[in-house]
């Protein structure tokens, strides 16, 4: 899994997100199954469907081409809705510093999700949109608020500049520090820029996973559906690191897990720190994608 959270960062960090890639594996016997992380059992997809709609807030972890996981996700949400819920829809893909244009078109009653993508200034090539324009869809044909997630690219390259912790974030612990780092050296093809760069990879991270825990804190009592990178997800070391006592309590984190070939037991994936990190998984086919790390020498000299 790690080398599957690895690809999910790479088309944040490299845009490396081209036409829809096919599925493999849609056979395999973990496909289309769902366990629960803390008693280790599996459970059955009404079950994850009546879980989601009875918590406050959920984030839904994806690998961002895998076009299974954008299906999954608008099941669940339009589960909620059937459930009577009404969840704030929050995004990765949309950029903080857009939110007013998103809550203009909000109150104008935009129903053309084109239109919301224009004024989110979703990066439609950095995004694959057609995946994600049914949960758009889904948020703005029941009145949702939609919710831009993520910090904008100025704030993250100033902190990655800095090196710094962003505002109202203190230091890691040396535990975080170090999985963030593996995380973001494997997301580089394994390759370690120099420790001033790695520093602030690390502090950009975190600012994100903040800003996405801001988004969740901030819904209110009707809740949110986070939408965002299963690495975001991780309790231990994502955005739900970053949430109050009070909200944790109330979240529920779904992961989509891409099978692999060989490993057919969910003790296969052991090693990859499932438990720690949510609460419920879903294994699904594995998106095919040309090797993410081709072409790539190295970072820029910062």
């Amino acid at each position: 899994m790690r080398r599957l959270a690895s690809q999910a960062l790479l088309c944040a960090f490299l845009a490396a997100c081209g036409t829809e890639p096919r599925l493999l594996d849609d056979h395999h016997a973990l496909s289309g199954r769902v366990w629960d992380m803390r008693s280790g059992r599996e459970i059955s997809f009404d079950a994850m469907l009546e879980r989601a709609a009875a918590s406050r807030l959920v984030i839904l972890g994806e690998t961002h081409d895998n076009p299974e996981h954008h299906r999954l996700q608008a099941k669940i949400l339009a589960a909620m809705l059937q459930a009577g819920r009404s969840p704030a829809l929050a995004m990765e893909q949309f950029d903080h510093e857009h939110q007013a244009a998103l809550d203009e078109a909000g109150r104008r009653g935009e129903r053309d999700p084109e239109r919301m993508a224009e004024a989110g200034r979703l990066d439609r090539k950095g995004w694959r949109w057609p995946d994600y324009r049914p949960l758009v869809e889904l948020a703005i044909g029941n009145d949702l608020p939609v919710i831009a997630a993520n910090l904008s690219r100025k704030e993250a390259r100033a902190v990655a500049r800095s090196g710094r912790p962003a505002d109202g974030l203190g230091p890691a612990s040396a535990d975080l520090r170090a999985a963030l780092e593996r995380d973001l050296v494997e997301a580089h093809c394994g390759m370690r820029p120099s420790p001033a760069t790695l520093a602030g990879l690390v502090e950009a991270q975190r600012a994100r996973d903040a800003r996405m825990a801001a988004a969740l804190e901030h819904s209110g009592a009707r809740g949110a559906v986070l939408v965002a990178g299963a690495g975001h997800a991780r309790r231990e070391r994502g955005a739900p690191l970053y949430l109050s006592g009070a909200a944790r309590a109330q979240l529920l984190v779904i992961a989509f897990i891409e099978v692999e070939s060989g490993r057919n037991e969910l003790n296969a994936y052991a090693g990859e720190g499932l438990t720690a990190s949510y609460d419920l998984v879903i294994f699904t086919p594995r998106a095919a994608r040309e090797d993410p790390c081709r072409g790539f020498t190295g970072f820029a000299a910062r």
